[in-house]
């Protein structure tokens, strides 16, 4: 069994929301609010919505979309902004500008419902993230199984989507060590290729566990 020199160090974690001073009624002033509010507002309404309905397989994947779809009743942008996909971001900016180029791009081609006001106002937050460490390290692969299947949502969802921006790798802090700490290259990539939208969190653990006792079967 490889040993890695650095343990992997879980995390447990947990949030406290805050609402920013950037509010939205219309299609015209969601853009203009994406354009102006936090990295950390868009954050939390991106990544941070992952973690915090538990990678829901019904639904919208944003809370952007969700307006979208629920207040401002276009259902045809709300698809649009679900169809963007954070695991292809490494940063806020580049996430930023592709959410306000699809409502620009929406805004001018319906100018009709751009300045339309929605039944309710969309409210931009932000999330203050407080973490400290579980206290399991793991130096092998039996003991990073181990503190997998007792993380809990929070600290699943920390380690497994939120990471990927914290990185600035399309990884994860799971498949980072894996590759980097055991060699264990396949593995980390095939831990990577979860699919975190058709998933539910606790689907999406078994998932690993089950990849992770294939590779443990192998030595």
């Amino acid at each position: 069994m490889n040993t890695e020199q650095k343990p992997f160090e879980f995390f447990t974690v947990a949030h406290l929301t805050r609402i920013g001073n950037e509010s939205a009624g219309t299609l015209t002033e969601l853009r203009s609010g994406m354009r102006h509010c936090s990295d950390a507002s868009i954050f939390h309404h991106t990544f941070q919505t992952l973690g915090s309905h538990h990678f829901l397989t019904e639904g919208f994947s944003n809370d952007f979309a969700q307006w979208a779809h629920a207040d401002a009743n276009r259902e045809d942008l709300a698809e649009q902004l679900a169809a963007m996909d954070v695991r292809d971001y490494v940063s806020i900016a580049a996430l930023r500008e592709d959410l306000c180029r699809v409502v620009g791009d929406y805004c001018d081609s319906h100018k009709a419902f751009a300045s339309q006001e929605a039944l309710e106002r969309f409210y931009f937050c932000e999330s203050v993230e407080v973490r400290l460490p579980f206290g399991l390290p793991a130096a092998t692969l039996d003991e990073f199984r181990e503190g997998i299947s007792h993380l809990s949502h929070a600290s699943f969802y920390f380690h497994f989507i939120s990471s990927r921006m914290r990185l600035q790798l399309q990884t994860n802090d799971f498949s980072h060590w894996l590759a980097d700490g055991l060699g264990l290259e396949t593995l980390a990539d095939e831990v990577n290729h979860i699919d975190i939208y058709t998933n539910t969190l606790d689907s999406a653990r078994d998932e690993m566990l089950r990849l992770i006792d294939r590779e443990r079967r192998k030595a």
